[in-house]
């Protein structure tokens, strides 16, 4: 399957101030990488939602600038990927406008193309080649390399698809947040209903 250009997500669609509706709305869409020679898509089924703005679970809570955050201040509409714990590649999509800090976090994808390819990738016999943030980019070869790459091609981009209903969406907490007080509770975690990679229920 070629990239579709026409149906690719703008910019426009990223730099609106609403991260929670963001979020909601990239269920369902595809995430599709050109890395490596080889094209992999997968619906997106599972995110996480982070502001900059009071909220203790963010990188960037309350103007925190550092080297790894600074892509979050950017125009949304590109890559921020950081390694968690030294070992996982994490993808994140900025979103809002240049100066204002928020990025949602895939954490799960329901692979569409290049399922052989992922395979090979994670080497493992685990059948779930997408169902966390860690593994999922390992499937798709995404690493740091990629931060603040634009999400329009030619290496990683977002292409539309329908928008879900309301009722098909579970809103629950974050993952791993504890450290996050307060905050942790916020329900700004979005998954697919009855889908089977979601990677916690």
């Amino acid at each position: 399957m070629k990239k579709d250009s026409l149906n690719i997500l703008p910019n426009g669609f990223y730099r609106r101030s609403n991260v929670l509706e963001i979020a909601k709305e990239l269920l369902g869409k595809v995430l599709c990488t050109e890395l490596q020679g080889q094209v992999c898509k997968g619906k997106i089924v599972e995110v996480e939602a982070y502001s900059g703005r009071n909220d203790k679970a963010c990188h960037a809570n309350n103007g925190k600038h550092t080297k790894r955050t600074q892509v979050m201040y950017s125009a949304g509409g590109c890559a921020y990927v950081y390694l968690c714990y030294g070992i996982h590649h994490l993808f994140n999509v900025v979103t809002n406008v240049e100066g204002i800090a928020d990025a949602i976090l895939v954490r799960a994808l329901e692979p569409i193309e290049g399922m052989d390819v992922m395979r090979v990738r994670l080497n493992s016999s685990n059948t779930k080649l997408t169902n966390g943030p860690g593994i999922l980019a390992k499937s798709m070869a995404i690493t740091t390399d990629l931060t603040e790459t634009a999400l329009m091609g030619p290496s990683v981009w977002i292409e539309n698809d329908a928008a879900l209903a309301e009722k098909q969406i579970v809103t629950t907490t974050r993952v791993g947040v504890e450290y996050a007080e307060e905050d942790a509770s916020l329900p700004w975690r979005f998954y697919i209903k009855d889908n089977a990679w979601v990677s916690r229920k």
